[in-house]
């Protein structure tokens, strides 16, 4: 998947709780028109062009795609005010693990690149 020179291209890594129940109950608030629409607009308010989560057990990977406009530090500084999304991250905490080499306070862990099949002879 090719991405333009104006966007940037971020993946990272999560965990769910290895309960089939929460699993799906994940799932379910990911659906089409699952979350609300305040956490779909603070979403592409924050310069984020495209996000997909992909699952296989109880691994994460989310794939975002952001503009030049995207500022994690700023997105960090209004979701930690935002009401709406406070609720979202609540309610989420309900299903999430950390990684155990997360942070305090890290969730989604950014994962490095170590291969491009475009870099390759």
């Amino acid at each position: 998947m090719a991405v333009s020179a104006a966007r940037s291209r971020h993946v990272l890594v999560l965990d769910l709780h290895d309960d089939p129940a929460a699993i799906a109950a994940y799932r379910h608030w990911h659906r089409r028109g699952g979350p609300p629409a305040a956490i779909t607009n603070a979403l592409r308010a924050e310069g984020i062009a495209s996000l997909e989560i992909w699952q296989v057990g109880d691994r994460l990977v989310m794939l975002m795609e952001t503009t030049p406009e995207f500022d994690p530090t700023a997105k960090a500084a209004r979701d930690a005010t935002n009401p709406d999304v406070q609720a979202w991250e609540t309610l989420m905490d309900r299903f999430q693990r950390r990684l155990p080499f997360a942070a305090e306070g890290e969730k989604w862990i950014a994962a490095e690149q170590i291969y491009s099949l475009d870099d390759q002879p």
